[in-house]
């Protein structure tokens, strides 16, 4: 079966008061506390995010009905605080990133307990473990809730009832100003925002003393109911002391609201819930929840040991994070090191190349030197075997002209003589005579 109503989680003044925190032995004023502290944390860490109010309205009232169905001595009431503003920025569409977050929340806690402001270095475990109890936390919200997680302010009502009663523009920001300060009890809990945004109006016309109409009555015309509006006006509005400068939620809220009590009064709750913690551990009366037995026990004896010696794994923290500081200065001066024996190289290594390019070129101007004497050697070697040559060839034309009119004085005379005996005789001669050169026999 689906069901269309998203906006019911209602509980009943008997739900309130038996909630599981009193089950686990913490009283009235505690719970009021932790809630008005949870909300601080809200709403200052919305503030330093950059959030619209919107998101810290839904994620305070997300954080009240998260501890209706949980203990305070269940659940640290920082880590649920910092995971209803993740979660309610998703919810109004202005996302933050987790480690934006953890850095805030850590920023709040030593600002809040005096202790030297440090940034939340995002490397060691120390964060690691931070953002999965931030992803845990939030799954658990998400558990408890159902999913459904849509919240209806009371803050888009106002205006259009005081519009209808046609009151002075002064209650207008009285009446928004209250129903922010709303936020840190359980009427958001307890009644609808219509309800609330007549209890604010109420409340803010009763400050102003402006007559409202009665008759009709004018909360009919809204949907309200009178008792419900009693009821808040008597929560939300202060004594008659005509002290109107900060508007009182409750008993417990008016004592917080004073600037020297209100750091105490926290400090007291948070020493009585972990007393009611450890007290709950000793006896094992108090039922423990699902929740908590998913969560392992070494955890649990270790979150003990650290709030027992805590200064000293401050103190160790602080020493450890000094080294890791002297090994980055360390680790960059090695680097910054290496860069400037680099560049050393780097610029020898260019004189080594100017050097290498002169030698080359010398070689190559040297080279160019030996192949032009040696062109001129050949020049002039040429030129006397040439005149050689040419000397030769004459010699040789002069032989053989000189040959051809032997041979032809020679045949003539053996025309002319005609004997073979005396021509033999002189060719043999000329052969001696003429060594190397061919001398042709003819037949007489």
């Amino acid at each position: 079966m689906i069901y269309t109503a998203i906006d019911t989680f209602y509980l009943t003044d008997e739900q309130l008061q038996n909630s599981p925190s009193r089950k686990d032995g913490i009283d009235e004023a505690t719970e009021t506390t932790l809630r008005i502290y949870g909300c601080d944390l809200i709403q200052e860490s919305g503030i330093l995010l950059k959030l619209p109010q919107a998101v810290m309205a839904t994620g305070q009232v997300l954080f009240h009905r998260f501890y209706c169905k949980k203990s305070f001595a269940r659940f640290n009431v920082k880590r649920v605080a910092a995971s209803c503003v993740w979660l309610a920025s998703k919810l109004e569409e202005s996302p933050r990133k987790a480690r934006q977050v953890l850095i805030v929340f850590h920023r709040m806690e030593c600002r809040r307990e005096n202790l030297p402001i440090e940034h939340l270095d995002t490397f060691p475990k120390k964060y690691a473990e931070l953002k999965m109890d931030l992803n845990r936390t939030e799954r658990h919200l998400l558990k408890e809730m159902g999913f459904i997680c849509h919240v209806e302010h009371p803050h888009k009502f106002i205006s259009n009832y005081l519009a209808a009663l046609e009151t002075p523009p002064e209650l207008r920001q009285e009446s928004w100003n209250l129903a922010n300060d709303s936020l840190r009890t359980t009427l958001c809990v307890r009644f609808k925002s219509e309800v609330v945004a007549c209890g604010v109006v109420y409340a803010a016309a009763r400050r102003f003393q402006v007559p409202l109409p009665e008759n009709p009555p004018w909360w009919k015309a809204f949907d309200a109911d009178k008792s419900g509006i009693d009821e808040e006006g008597s929560l939300s509005v202060p004594p008659a002391n005509n002290d109107t400068s900060t508007p009182k939620a409750a008993p417990a809220t008016a004592n917080l609201e004073s600037g020297g009590s209100k750091g105490a009064l926290i400090k007291a709750a948070l020493d009585k819930l972990k007393e009611s913690k450890k007290s709950g551990d000793d006896s094992e009366s108090v039922p423990v929840e699902a929740e908590a037995k998913e969560e392992p026990v070494s955890k649990l004896k270790s979150e003990r040991k650290m709030d027992a010696s805590g200064e000293r794994n401050k103190e160790r923290d602080w020493a450890r994070d000094r080294e890791r500081e002297k090994e980055r200065d360390r680790d960059r001066d090695r680097e910054r090191e290496k860069d400037r024996l680099k560049v050393r190289d780097h610029d020898r290594g260019r004189d080594s190349d100017r050097e290498r390019e002169r030698e080359d070129i010398e070689r190559e101007r040297e080279k160019v030197k030996d192949r032009g004497h040696r062109s001129k050697d050949k020049g002039k070697d040429s030129g006397g075997h040439s005149d050689k040559s040419k000397h030769h060839s004459s010699r040789g034309w002069h032989s053989i002209f000189l040959q051809m009119l032997i041979l032809i004085i020679v045949n003539t005379m053996a025309r002319l003589i005609q004997g073979t005996r005396i021509v033999t005789d002189i060719i043999n001669i000329l052969e001696i005579r003429f060594q190397g050169v061919p001398v042709y026999h003819f037949k007489f």
